[in-house]
This record gives structure tokens, sequence and C-alpha cells, in this order.
């Protein structure tokens, strides 16, 4: 109900008194107490009719909408069998519309809300909303090319309706470790292959194709959440297990391997003494910048206007740059490390 008016006509009402079967007393009869109260009732006026217009309100509008957003977030993550999941691993769909993408049901949604929206238009007075289907386009059918493997690959992952989730959580998780490790391989073998040190392969090649899942992890949730810190706190968390654990375990097996052999285990530092610097001033300067775009001007750490938002993102992708740069160039002996 976008815009709906209605006229109110206003009648003299039932007489309380004849309702409860009692005679209505004449008013020569009334006594001069009964007058002056009866002086108070409710009488119509010149003015017996009114029209009532009921407005949508934004606010609520924009509840509900957050509010179906959030219903079909849950429709794209959850499935019922790997005929669904196979489907859509192969169709094909406009990028606006992967989101809302679901089988039959988020079909049988959309015509509903195309009939609404119809009918809003001929019964309301004003214009409603438009609603148009995208049909994908030629980026789209260029992306499912090249994305189609992966998605046929994890649509074997269970439906989240068997155990309770459970079973697909876990072979996520085991599917995620093993692309990461096949990155990982094939990006030490490329830069093995092309003469690079390990060193600068680490930082470069290997630590790309390793965080790409972390990226999208972030993306998901800066355009889902309310706040930004489960699209940050991804990334610091990833860079904790990757040094506390990662580092940690395989560390603590070689000590104890060595321990047991009754040799030494010695790690040789090499460049990490300048890429540790290098990296930690960079932080640095991505921390500020966080603490700067709290200003009401930008809103947030996250998103905001274009002239803030751009000038973020290629900063951030300079200071990558830097990084790397800099460290490659130490590894090479082209400028003097610490």
């Amino acid at each position: 109900m976008r815009n709906q008016r209605f006229t109110l006509a206003l009648s003299v009402g039932a007489d309380l008194l004849r309702e409860h079967g009692v005679d209505e007393v004449p008013e020569v009869e009334l006594t001069e107490a009964q007058k002056i109260a009866l002086m108070g009732r409710p009488r119509l006026g010149d003015q017996c009719r009114c029209t009532v217009r009921i407005k949508e309100s934004k606010e609520f509008k924009n509840t509900v909408d957050k509010l179906f957003q959030k219903a079909n977030i849950s429709l794209m993550i959850g499935t019922s069998s790997w005929k669904e999941q196979f489907i859509e691993a192969i169709t094909v769909v406009a990028d606006d519309d992967k989101n809302r993408f679901h089988a039959e049901e988020t079909i049988e949604m959309e015509s509903l809300s195309l009939k609404l929206a119809k009918d809003d238009d001929e019964e309301g007075g004003e214009d409603g909303d438009e609603v148009t289907v995208r049909m994908p386009s030629c980026s789209d059918y260029v992306m499912h090319v090249f994305t189609v493997f992966w998605k046929v690959v994890f649509a074997f992952v269970p439906p989240t309706d068997y155990w309770g989730g459970w079973a697909c959580f876990v072979t996520s998780i085991l599917l995620i470790g093993v692309l990461t490790a096949f990155v990982g391989d094939l990006a030490s073998h490329f830069g093995c292959t092309i003469g690079l040190k390990d060193s600068v392969t680490a930082i470069s090649l290997v630590a790309l194709g390793t965080s790409i899942p972390d990226t999208f992890a972030s993306k998901v949730a800066a355009q889902n959440d309310k706040y930004a810190d489960s699209s940050i706190g991804n990334v610091t968390g990833s860079n904790a297990v990757n040094v506390f654990l990662g580092i940690g375990v395989a560390w603590s097996l070689a000590a104890f391997v060595h321990w047991g052999r009754g040799t030494t285990f010695r790690v040789l530092p090499g460049n990490l003494a300048f890429s540790v610097t290098i990296f930690c001033v960079c932080a640095l300067l991505c921390c500020a910048v966080l603490l700067m775009r709290r200003h009401k001007l930008v809103g947030g750490e996250l998103g905001g206007p274009w002239r803030f938002k751009l000038p973020t993102t290629i900063l951030f992708g300079g200071l990558w740059v830097f990084y790397v740069t800099m460290s490659a160039l130490e590894a090479y002996g082209v400028i003097q490390g610490f």
C-alpha cells in the first residue's frame, strides 16, 4: 500500500438508552442538572466527511527491504540438494541477480514481486517502483567461462541441509585448504621457473594466491555486515593464524624432530628484518588512514563517498606494491638492508 486514499463519513451514533431498552426521556421532562449534563454530548458539526490518506513510510520501507535482503542472502547460502547446486554452478546469471539466484524458489518470488508492482501501479495514484530483469551481459559470460570449473568443483560440497550444515562446513574447510595448498605450490613452481628468489616468491605470488579466499570473504562481509569488524577482523585473524599457528606448529614439529635426532634447529633470518620493518611501517599507515576515516565527512572505515573511497583504495594498493618492490630490491642487493 504505497499511496491510498479513502473517505470516512460520520453519522449519528446509536442511542445507548434505546440500545439498552430504556425509553428516551422527553427534553421537557429533564431536570436542570440533566440538561446541563447532556450539553456535553458529542454533536455532529457542519463537516461530516473526512479524507484519509495513507502514505508509505520511508523508514519502514528501508527496514522491510533490509529484511528481504537478508532473506535473499539466506536463500543464496542455503541449498537442499546437489541438483540445485549443480544447476546454479552451470547457469549464467546477471551480476545483479547472483545474490538472489536460488533455483525455482527465487524465480517464483521475482514473479510475485512483478505482479505486486503491476497491481500497485494500477491501483495507486502514484507511479510504483520500476522493476527490471537484467539479462547476462558479455562480461558475465566471460567470467562464467573462467569460473565454471571451480563452481562445479565446489558444487560437490554437501548441501547445507545435511547434518545441520556441519557436512557443508567441514567439507568447505577441507576444500579451501586443498585449493590454498594447490595455489601456493603453483606459485612456488612458477617463481622457481622464472628465477625468482624464494623470499620474493613468498611475499608476492604465494602470499597473493593464498590471500584470495580472505579477499572474497572480506568483500562479502563488507557488503552484508552493518559494521566493519567482520571484514577487517577477517584479515587480522587470518594473519594471526598464519603467524602464530602456521609458523608455530611447523617450527615446533621441526624442533622436536631435531631434538630427537640430536641436531640443532636453526633458522637464519635472511631478509626478514628489512621486510618486516617495511611491512610494519605500511601497516601503521593503514591504521592511521582507518582512524582518519572515522571523521564525519567519511562516516566509517569502509565505503563512503567516491572522493574518499577511491583514494583510499589507491593508497592501500600502492602500499602493497611499495612493500613488495622494496623487499625485492633488498633481496637482490639493489638497496642496502639492515
